[in-house]
């Protein structure tokens, strides 16, 4: 005798099967987290992009006029069985903005992780789930630059 498998009848049951077996994988890919600050949007831009190096990440690009930064951090010590993988990058695009409410500034950090590939075109990236050095360094930024600025600890 052969052993049965199990038959879907009907293509709506295979379809409810598929739904469901497909949203228990994965998650989100980014991480975004938001706060506020008392500061000033000039001097919490400021914090960030000191932040950013304190981290260890590099600078991309920023916007003063519309206070946005864009920094990557490379990590050449993760490995792969891909002859194609070259090293993960962390992302954080940072969003400074006038706030509303009691708060002076609002900033929202999106952190991103991808792998770089080296391919037939050339390094191509394609991004997975959120690292945990990119989600600590967006919490870390919030932290540090949510606080409020204390003049008399300023030197001089």
């Amino acid at each position: 005798m052969r052993p049965r498998l199990p038959r879907f009848g009907h293509s709506r049951q295979l379809a409810t099967f598929v739904l469901a077996l497909s949203g228990c994988a994965g998650g989100a890919l980014a991480s975004s987290s938001v706060g506020t600050s008392s500061a000033p949007a000039p001097d919490a831009f400021t914090c960030v992009r000191e932040q950013i190096k304190a981290l260890g990440f590099t600078q991309n690009s920023y916007d003063a006029d519309e206070l946005r930064v864009t920094a990557r951090k490379f990590d050449e010590t993760q490995r792969r069985p891909d002859v194609q993988f070259r090293r993960m990058v962390d992302r954080l695009e940072i969003d400074v903005s006038p706030g509303t409410g009691g708060a002076v500034t609002s900033i929202a950090v999106d952190a991103k992780t991808f792998a770089e590939l080296t391919t037939h075109r050339g390094p191509t990236e394609e991004q997975e789930k959120t690292s945990e050095t990119a989600r600590v360094a967006a919490q870390t930024i919030l932290q540090k630059c949510s606080q409020p600025v204390d003049s008399t600890s300023v030197p001089g």
